[in-house]
């Protein structure tokens, strides 16, 4: 739902004065915000930005949501994540307006998934098979033509975290690791083949569309499963030519079964990976946090020690989107995300998050031409 933003008049009686007239027209909150641009890349500092609990298909965006959580931590958000399913079949401008009144960019996590948007269900009617036969054109173009009718920045990640297998769009599904050729002497292997294809024609498609306010974003996971050699983060990268940031998923412990893990192994790593796929672009987390399990760890220290190792030690992270949710899990236990989930790691977050390194509001340059 949009949330106009009117500016009333102080003095009631103008409209006695006046008779009947229309109010003034909505304007935006943040009116830097326009069309013709694109995200800059800070010279200092790193974008603080935030998925704030949206709801079952991600993308229940309110102004007012946005607002109590930068209330909660302390801070506006310069980037605010949510996502588009292809399921929907909707570009969802109405979020992006709410976003973009705000302040912030929106990140939109652009996924080719059908309902009922369960896990480890394989590819759906929204397979790569399916998009590089082009049986999917006319969706991806009614997208793309929303998209840049929109005209301001957007971020847009789309088939992210394809080196796990639990999205349908998973190399995993696609040959994983069978030898699709050999060039040049190296091995390409079918997965991530599949998946650079379907990439690339998505892209040109939108962009042959006039959708030049998009910055496209390559999406990994922080370590891939499973972790053979065909599955690495370089054999699915699609080229400079096509990804303007590059951004991983980084977690701490998001279920009881799961092990706690440290924010050195968490991000380190990583890290030099993902960096060496390309010197030049912009590195995101482009989602990062931890659910609170007491008995595991102390959410609150790791969220400290992240502030401190993305800071000190991953220079070329120049943003980064806290995932800001809770859910309840198939055995009835809960993953509590949130930033307020204990005191604690609340006041965590609004100590670290304060230091001015984490930007408040996002930078532009005009567009590519």
């Amino acid at each position: 739902m949009s949330h106009a933003s009117f500016h009333l008049p102080f003095v009631l009686g103008l409209f006695a004065l006046l008779g009947a007239c229309n109010p003034p027209a909505p304007t935006p909150l943040h009116p830097d915000l326009q069309k013709g641009q694109q995200l800059a890349i800070p010279t200092t500092g790193v974008y603080a930005g935030a998925y704030i609990d949206f709801g079952e298909t991600e993308d229940a965006v309110t102004l007012e949501g946005i607002e109590e959580f930068e209330k909660l931590v302390g801070k506006p958000q310069a980037i605010v994540a949510s996502s588009s399913y292809w399921g929907e079949q909707t570009f969802p401008r109405a979020n992006l307006e709410i976003i973009s009144r705000y302040g912030a960019v929106p990140l939109l996590f652009w996924s080719p998934w059908d309902k009922p948007y369960e896990q480890n269900l394989g590819p759906d009617r929204f397979s790569l098979t399916n998009i590089l036969a082009g049986k999917l054109d006319a969706y991806i173009d009614h997208w793309a033509d929303a998209a840049r009718d929109y005209g301001k920045p957007i971020l847009v990640a789309w088939g992210l975290e394809m080196n796990g297998t639990w999205f349908p769009w998973s190399g995993h599904f696609y040959g994983g690791g069978k030898v699709a050729s050999i060039k040049n002497g190296k091995k390409l292997f079918a997965g991530p083949e599949y998946y650079k294809k379907a990439y690339r024609y998505v892209v040109d498609r939108v962009r042959a569309r006039g959708a030049k306010n998009i910055q496209w974003v390559f999406h990994v996971n922080n370590y891939s499963y499973p972790q053979d050699l065909w599955n690495q983060f370089a054999e699915y990268y699609p080229g400079p030519d096509y990804v303007d940031w590059l951004g991983t998923s980084a977690y701490g412990k998001q279920f009881a079964k799961d092990p706690w893990v440290e924010p050195i192994d968490t991000y380190e790593y990583p890290y030099h990976d993902l960096a060496a796929l390309d010197q030049d672009k912009p590195m995101m987390l482009a989602e990062w946090g931890i659910g609170e399990f007491p008995k595991a760890g102390n959410k609150g220290q790791w969220i400290k020690e992240s502030f401190s190792e993305i800071k000190t030690k991953c220079p070329r992270i120049k943003a980064i989107v806290f995932w800001h949710e809770r859910w309840q899990n198939k055995d009835e236990s809960f993953s509590n995300l949130r930033v307020h989930s204990s005191p604690g790691a609340l006041s965590a977050y609004r100590e670290g998050i304060a230091d001015p390194y984490w930007l408040s509001r996002p930078q532009f340059v005009p567009a590519k031409p």
